[in-house]
């Protein structure tokens, strides 16, 4: 492989190539939005699981994780103060995200509070979970749509992206509940919380298998990417990071688990893998973006 010092002799060497790698949105500052994509789509589905089981530490984990991915997203821009320009929700996902970011925060940080002060069961509560999850609904699918509306570059322009990305984010969920296991136990829930985790394990592994065989026989750009997943520039962080700590190690334990039960350690290792996984799987599907062929000879 080689090492480029300069960021003009790289792109230089990507315009050679039939389908020029993305990078924008991966190297460099691009792992902020990686991280950003990563730690929202854990928070809201930890949200989900969290607020619907009245698990209290891992409401509050999440409303943490949502917010730090808030701040990765600002400290990717080129100019963070001027992120309300991302704010046109008719046209963007960026601007949909942002505003279900918002409502998220808002709704979950005042549903936290009347829980803390005694009010969580009252009708006003009860409401304002719901725009907290509908908040959470909409960080789960606007990344998805961020990448498959990019019609540049057809290994991301899918419509079965978005659920892929739905499907990861509700594993991640289950997967930071998971962690908590040694020190709470999740009282009567753990034993859901490790079937749900083993469920949408398996359907994340076959959505991404189906996922890649579609793009195999798509367009040529497409194609390129999966042999950058499979042999290439980025089979090492997809057969590392996506298939054997992310898909081997927490299926195998889930397995066993069925079995014989396990320790709360080993199911938190269950949850600890999982979200290695959670984040290789954004970072491969980034990483192996192409832009469209060249066009030669176009007029």
């Amino acid at each position: 492989m080689r090492v480029f010092t300069d960021p003009f002799d790289r792109l230089l060497d990507d315009m050679q190539e039939t389908a020029r790698p993305q990078r924008e949105w991966v190297d460099g500052r691009g792992l902020l939005l990686i991280m950003g994509h990563f730690l929202s789509g854990v928070g809201a589905g930890g949200w989900a699981f969290a607020s619907a089981l009245g698990f209290f530490p891992g409401e509050v984990a999440s409303v943490a994780i949502v917010a730090a991915s808030a701040l990765a997203h600002l400290l990717f821009l080129g100019r963070p103060e001027r992120f309300w320009r991302m704010v046109k929700i008719r046209t963007s996902w960026v601007g949909r995200g942002f505003m279900g970011l918002t409502l998220f925060m808002a709704a979950s940080v005042v549903y936290l509070a009347l829980r803390v002060v005694g009010l969580g069961d009252t009708t006003g509560a009860v409401a304002v979970w719901g725009l907290s999850l509908a908040g959470a609904a909409v960080i789960m699918l606007y990344k998805g749509n961020v990448y498959a509306v990019c019609r540049a570059i057809p290994f991301w322009n899918s419509s079965l992206l978005p659920v892929l990305y739905v499907a990861y984010a509700l594993r991640g969920g289950t997967a930071l509940l998971l962690l908590f296991l040694p020190w709470t136990g999740l009282g009567t829930a753990h034993g859901l919380v490790e079937v749900l985790e083993l469920w949408i394990g398996l359907s994340a592994g076959v959505c991404i298998l189906f996922y890649l065989t579609i793009m195999a026989s798509s367009s040529v750009g497409a194609r390129r990417s999966v042999e950058d997943l499979l042999r290439g520039r980025v089979a090492a962080a997809f057969y590392g990071g996506v298939i054997a700590v992310g898909f081997v190690i927490p299926v195998a334990i889930g397995l066993l688990n069925a079995v014989t039960p396990v320790s709360l350690g080993a199911l938190a290792v269950v949850g600890a893998a999982s979200l290695v996984g959670d984040f290789y799987v954004k970072y491969a599907i980034a990483k192996a973006g192409r832009f469209l062929p060249h066009v030669h000879g176009a007029r």
